[in-house]
């Protein structure tokens, strides 16, 4: 009788554990760093001299990727994919990737 109650109490107390786990370990699975995209996009914004700025995020690491809007070209990403290219004219820019995936540039107002 008493190793009934002590076995009834072990599972008691382990089954509660058993049902926090997963959650808390699939919470920890889905979050993100604050500062990397959860996927590739591109910008667009005026500069102060009336010229463009097209940026990206997201992109493959050391990767080419090619811009095309009112010029064309490539232009590399750095460690983190991200590229900058400014001095531009033109706010309607696409930027595709060597995979074939072509992303329209957002515009961005201030």
């Amino acid at each position: 009788m008493n190793r009934t109650r002590r076995l009834g109490t072990a599972v008691f107390l382990i089954t509660p554990v058993l049902a926090v786990s997963p959650a808390v370990g699939a919470r920890a699975a889905t979050a993100t760093a604050p500062d990397i995209p959860s996927r590739a996009t591109c910008n667009v914004e005026t500069e102060s001299n009336g010229k463009y700025h097209l940026w990206g995020v997201g992109f493959p690491a050391y990767a080419q990727v090619a811009y095309s809007g009112s010029s064309t070209g490539t232009v590399s990403t750095d460690q983190s994919g991200r590229f900058d290219l400014g001095g531009l004219s033109g706010s309607k820019w696409a930027v595709k990737t060597a995979d074939g995936k072509t992303y329209t540039c957002a515009l961005v107002r201030h």
